[in-house]
């Protein structure tokens, strides 16, 4: 299937993967920071942004989109790229690295290292983040001039969300309500949880300290989980820390993928 990507800059391949409900342009603020010194290549992972949903009865399970994957970077002529993620998008470039697909792995908050306890509570945020963005466009626009209520829609997502441009918000809204990938990949994730080692690439952990989604006691327990991973904490930034700290995070993927 088609995956609609961004691809900037030139040096060694930078993949990265989004978060639920997001698109590729979550990473937009740390693209142009990273394009000095890699090749990156943003995608919009299947069923959100601009592409398109699996086809039905399609599992949104691990196999099936580290499969697509594969074939992705194989279709683009890479090989083994350096891979990162944020959430989702971090416990996908988990499991390529863990299956042979990439040179390093950098995770950002990466899911999968949640008891069922926080996965129920991280599920029902992400629901009624969604239910909220379904709020008429005028109505979030003028609820997002307000820094209060800014911070009371998006903060749950994002560290400073008084750093990020309504109209980004906006559109990241449009897009969390628009994912036909998303219900799907919910109820695929009470089944996943990363159970790999990747013990043969370089891997890097990064957590934003103002996560309020996947909180500390996880980043915690990926640190237990994969002893020989760098750990950083971004100190300030919340769930989606490009937005939050471009610069620390384009530092930390880029030290991240030098090897």
């Amino acid at each position: 299937m088609d995956i609609v990507f961004e691809r900037r800059g030139d040096g060694p391949p930078l993949l990265l993967m989004h978060g639920i409900g997001h698109r590729w342009q979550a990473w937009e603020p740390v693209i142009d920071l990273l394009a000095k010194e890699r090749d990156v290549i943003a995608v919009d992972l299947p069923g959100f942004g601009a592409s398109p949903p699996l086809p039905a009865g399609t599992p949104y399970g691990l196999n099936t989109v580290v499969g697509l994957l594969r074939e992705f970077i194989d279709r683009l002529g890479i090989d083994r790229p350096h891979v990162a993620g944020n959430s989702l998008g971090g416990l996908f470039a988990l499991e390529a690295a863990d299956r042979g697909l990439a040179r390093s792995v950098t995770a950002l908050s990466p899911a999968g290292f949640y008891t069922p306890l926080e996965l129920r509570y991280a599920a029902l945020v992400l629901r009624a983040s969604r239910l909220g963005a379904g709020l008429p466009a005028p109505t979030m626009r003028r609820l997002a001039n307000s820094p209060r209520m800014r911070g009371l829609m998006f903060g749950m997502i994002y560290g400073r969300p008084d750093l990020i441009g309504i109209d980004t918000l906006l559109a990241d809204a449009a897009a969390l309500r628009g994912a036909v990938g998303f219900e799907p990949t919910l109820r695929a994730g009470r089944e996943t949880t990363f159970r790999g080692k990747v013990e043969d690439v370089p891997v890097t952990i990064a957590w934003g300290t103002r996560d309020r989604l996947l909180r500390s006691s996880q980043a915690v327990r990926a640190q237990q989980a994969l002893p020989h991973a760098r750990f950083v904490w971004l100190r300030g930034c919340g769930h989606v820390p490009m937005g939050d700290d471009p610069a620390l995070v384009a530092r930390v993927l880029l030290e991240g993928s030098s090897n």
